[in-house]
């Protein structure tokens, strides 16, 4: 079976929470919330899933246990959370913006707001979904830090960014300063796509290899079990 796309971004973000124990799996997005029940069904049977209320959930979505939020927070506040969120903005370091663009005193778009970004990113595990690569996501410097970016989070005990996924590939901070690396590239797209869609520089070895390819088990659980209706295409086309 030939995967899509869509399928491939799916791949990546469940990737997120490979081998990852009983750990509070917070995905935002309707792939990285696939990714999150693949992780579960597959490679990660200890993940915790949340309705993102009061209750833990199975991966079809029935009630497994109740989650107050007292709970929740001790979670999150002891690094035993890892969420995927998205970001209007990122920057070579990691730094997220889900604020504004432009001057936070008079933007020019007013966004979701700061939100839950900096208490998330140093005290547990965050990774970001990026459905649309381009030069206005990746920027240079973001214009308000939500998340916070490795240049910011000395001495965080718990910060931690494993991975970005877009919709081209795949990307880490795994350098000598943690500026973002191109990991992999999806099957379709070329390192100089990548390249020409983020605006910054970025590290890239000298050779890149494609995403993982979805064995197939994976793709019968994610067009059969997880995703029949096909909602990931909406994010990412086929």
């Amino acid at each position: 079976m030939t995967a899509t796309r869509s399928e491939y971004c799916v791949i990546a973000c469940a990737e997120a929470w490979r081998d990852a124990g009983e750990i509070l799996a917070s995905p935002m997005g309707q792939i990285p919330s696939i990714g999150a029940r693949l992780a579960r069904l597959t490679f990660s049977p200890d993940l915790l899933l949340t309705d993102g209320e009061a209750l833990l959930i199975r991966p079809d979505g029935t009630p497994e246990g109740w989650l107050p939020y007292r709970q929740h927070l001790a979670l999150a506040m002891g690094g035993r959370r890892h969420v995927m969120m998205g970001a209007s903005q990122i920057d070579r370091y990691g730094n997220q913006n889900i604020s504004c663009i432009g001057d936070w005193a008079r933007p020019r778009r007013q966004l979701l707001g700061v939100r839950g970004a900096p208490v998330n990113t140093l005290n547990h595990p965050t990774s970001y979904w990026v459905p649309t690569h381009s030069r206005r996501v990746f920027v240079e410097k973001v214009d308000l830090v939500c998340g916070v970016g490795y240049d910011h989070a000395a001495g965080a005990r718990f910060h931690r960014i494993p991975r970005v996924v877009s919709d081209l590939g795949v990307l880490d901070f795994d350098t000598p300063d943690h500026s973002m690396r191109l990991a992999s590239v999806h099957p379709g797209v070329t390192v100089e796509q990548v390249r020409e869609a983020t605006g910054f520089d970025l590290a890239v070895p000298d050779e890149v290899p494609y995403t993982r390819e979805p064995t197939a088990h994976e793709l019968e659980l994610i067009r059969e079990v997880l995703d029949p209706a096909g909602a990931r295409t909406r994010e990412v086309g086929a």
